[in-house]
């Protein structure tokens, strides 16, 4: 049967049966059923993957655009938010007596701790249910990509023998791999943020409420944190726990330290987390499933999509850092970009008002790389400080919920005015981003000087919430300007509180939002 042939040609081909293109495939096809599409997946079997913590965009992405709210509570674990944890200079202080910050009850919007093998496992299912042409333990070669309205042209080989296929649309949705990527050159290197991770699956970890006193778990209402994402933060590193359910735990480190080759290895991360009393406490009986590594995590994308009809999702794209749980925020936004894209097109829509509207969601693209990337360039020493983090967290989850979360919920990201709005601010919103990083990085130097980074580690609690007051109001409709008015009252509080541990004696004026996005360092 030759290439063009009707039963060979698909109106979507997505390379990458992962949770990107699973998704995506799933997401057209509930909303425009009459699409053809294929998804070719190499792998025959799922595995354990990290990227298992969703927060609030994907997880709105889940259950509200697939509403596979019963599907996850029933199939995996809800997530009772973020929790930090933070140890002695001597990294020997019991979990018990660690100053943490969490919540003290399950969020208001929900989140999830996913089985990526399992979910990958079911949405395969799904999409074969819903008509998608899936297989299994095939390589997608010799990609041709066409241009001008051609179409694309590749040949999927497999254990039957090999076809060559073409489509309209391509996503590669493949993963650090990056078919097209390596096609086009579109990969960015990341030239500062030079940091890797090394993790484990474990069966057996400790209950971290079992390790305690009834005072201990009161302390957060007897509210489960062994279903947090629980962090343990170091200068320069930091480890993660997250419990999936039937039994196994993911545990995690990433930072600089892990570029070591021996600490990539099973036996030279265990030996890692042994210097560690308060986690070597959860897992001290536990025993090792697999282990694997990155030695390097970020990088970026010339392109996310491109008018002559192919696009990029997931870790195909772009990579950040595990902290704060980005990957599955990206795969829910490229995701509804693409989708929107391609039903646009399959509708009859003009190629220049589909071109127009996919400049603008590739540009939004690169704005949300870069604003991610700078939560993390340059600052993971000041990660180790109660006090520091403290004053970030309020930052930057108060940001994420005020200017990310609570867009995406009423589908803002689709509309091509507030894009627009948005991209106009997109210079200002970097420079203050870069501002707050540089302050903090001041804020280090002075605690490590005055022999302060690690004075408040020890028996502090603090609800991460208290100064995050809006929480029910994101995803209901609220004005541009009650969304900077709260971006100006998080901004004063978290500098009045970094010129606090500054040595400052009074606390500094009410600076109005334009003064911090200026280019002049935050005095």
């Amino acid at each position: 049967m030759n290439a063009t042939s009707p039963e060979r040609r698909l109106d979507v081909a997505i390379v990458g049966g992962g949770m990107a293109g699973a998704l995506l495939a799933r997401q057209l096809k509930r909303a425009v059923p009459a699409l053809s599409i294929g998804v070719f997946e190499k792998a025959t079997e799922r595995s354990y993957k990290v990227g298992e913590s969703l927060v609030e965009i994907a997880a709105n992405h889940l259950v509200r655009r697939h509403r596979l709210s019963g599907y996850l509570y029933e199939n995996h674990l809800p997530k009772n938010g973020l929790r930090y944890f933070f140890d002695d200079e001597t990294c020997s202080t019991p979990l018990t007596e660690m100053s943490e910050v969490g919540p003290i009850n399950l969020p208001f919007h929900p989140a999830f701790q996913i089985d990526r093998a399992r979910l990958e496992t079911d949405l395969l299912q799904m999409i074969e249910a819903l008509g998608v042409e899936t297989r299994i333990g095939v390589r997608v070669e010799d990609v041709e990509l066409g241009e001008g309205g051609a179409a694309h042209r590749f040949t999927v080989r497999g254990p039957d023998g090999e076809e060559r296929r073409e489509c309209r649309w391509l996503v590669d949705a493949s993963g650090r791999a990056g078919i097209v990527a390596k096609l086009r050159d579109l990969r960015v290197p990341e030239p500062e943020h030079r940091i890797g991770s090394v993790w484990a699956r474990f069966s057996g970890v400790a209950d971290a409420d079992e390790l305690g006193c009834d005072m201990w778990r009161g302390r957060v209402r007897h509210s489960a944190r062994r279903l947090s994402t629980m962090h343990f933060w170091y200068p320069g590193y930091w480890f993660w726990v997250i419990p999936l359910r039937g039994g196994i735990t993911s545990v995690g480190l990433t930072g600089a330290v892990t570029r070591d080759r021996e600490m990539r290895t099973a036996e030279g991360f265990r030996a890692f987390l042994r210097r560690h009393r308060g986690i070597e406490q959860l897992v001290a009986d536990a025993e090792m499933v697999d282990c694997g590594s990155y030695s390097q995590i970020a990088y970026g994308t010339r392109r996310f999509f491109h008018s002559d009809r192919w696009g990029l999702t997931g870790e195909a794209a772009t990579a950040a850092d595990p902290f704060y749980s980005p990957g599955s925020d990206f795969i829910a936004l490229e995701n509804d970009f693409l989708a929107d894209l391609i039903a646009r097109d399959f509708a009859g829509e003009s190629a220049e008002a589909v071109a127009e509207r996919l400049d603008l969601y590739d540009r939004f693209m690169h704005f949300r790389h870069d604003s991610a990337m700078l939560l993390y360039r340059g600052l993971y020493d000041g990660m180790g400080s109660f006090e520091l983090m403290r004053m970030k967290w309020d930052l930057d989850i108060g940001c994420y919920y005020n200017l990310w979360v609570s867009p995406y919920m009423t589908d803002q990201h689709l509309d091509t005015s507030f894009l627009r709005r948005q991209l106009r601010m997109q210079p200002f919103v970097l420079q203050a981003l870069r501002n707050f990083a540089d302050l903090f990085r001041r804020v280090e130097r002075a605690l490590r000087d005055n022999g302060n980074y690690f004075r408040s580690n020890r028996g502090q609690f603090n609800y991460g919430l208290e100064n995050i007051d809006f929480v029910t109001q994101v995803g209901e409709p609220r004005s541009r300007r009650e969304v900077l008015e709260k971006t100006e009252e998080i901004f004063n509080l978290v500098y009045a509180r970094a010129n606090q541990l500054l040595g400052e004696q009074s606390p500094p004026a009410h600076m109005p939002l334009q003064s911090f996005m200026g280019d002049q360092p935050l005095a």
